[in-house]
């Protein structure tokens, strides 16, 4: 079941304790792709913060969780590229309950990708939520505006001329 794409862009405090709400319209639909049981079941999200790369922790519903663990066990066993998507996206993952309030605890291994440095947070941060289809970006504040800065030149070329492109290619 294909569930709602992840859209917009979204700004949240995290408060000294490293908590953190996220925006409902997310909430909502990691929610719905959460097949839950019993009475106490908490929606649940999948952070995602291996690759040396990336300046950002790429965050899945349970659905979207499930279906790149699927790919990746599609690849070649024993190849580099498996063995690299396993450490990156599977181990150097962790998972989420979503509290009744809609906040979570961002665990000491996201703050760390994030740039929330020592667990010291005393005086606060903000996060930048960053919907991107089946999976939403999580960043410091300040890395992604400067990441949207830099990325804002287009070399001319219209977006949807490049979704066009790909779709023609595929």
């Amino acid at each position: 079941m294909a569930t709602e794409a992840f859209r917009g862009e979204f700004y949240q405090k995290v408060d000294s304790k490293a908590r953190v709400s996220i925006p409902a319209a997310f909430r909502r639909i990691l929610d719905a792709a959460d097949p839950q049981t019993g009475d106490d079941a908490r929606p649940r999200v999948y952070m995602v913060y291996g690759g040396k790369r990336r300046n950002f922790v790429e965050c899945y519903s349970k659905e979207g969780a499930d279906n790149l663990a699927r790919q990746i066990e599609e690849m070649e066993l024993g190849s580099p590229d498996r063995d690299r998507a396993e450490r990156d996206l599977i181990s150097r993952s962790v998972m989420v309950e979503i509290e009744p309030d809609g906040r979570i605890v961002l665990p000491v291994k996201v703050r760390e990708k994030m740039g929330f440095l020592g667990g010291d947070l005393t005086g606060g941060g903000e996060a930048a939520f960053a919907g991107s289809t089946n999976r939403f970006k999580l960043y410091r504040r300040e890395v992604y505006d400067a990441e949207m800065a830099e990325d804002d030149d287009d070399d001319g070329v219209d977006p949807l001329t490049r979704v066009g492109r790909a779709a023609r290619a595929g």
